[in-house]
């Protein structure tokens, strides 16, 4: 597994790119994705707070984000959330 981060325009261009590689992507969270490590998307926390918050508010967001997603283990293509500076 390759131990470089690939930043991409969206999930789509991932995937077309990469069809060889099996991606698990978060339900809802797709415009999130900023880009890949090995067959781990990687996601800006900004983003999945910003779609969350479309459904709820911005408290209720980071309560579900944290304890639903972030805390979610999946196994080995368990997505890695990167924190925006």
């Amino acid at each position: 597994m390759s131990n470089e981060l690939f930043i991409a325009g969206s999930l789509e261009e991932i995937i077309e790119a990469n069809p060889e590689k099996t991606f698990l992507s978060a339900d809802g969270l797709e415009g999130a994705v900023i880009g890949y490590k090995g067959e781990r998307l990687v996601y800006s926390v900004a983003k999945c707070i910003e779609i969350l918050m479309a459904d709820m508010s911005r408290e209720d967001a980071l309560e579900y984000f944290d304890f639903n997603t972030r805390d979610a283990y999946v196994g080995e293509q368990t997505p890695i959330w990167m924190e925006d500076l």
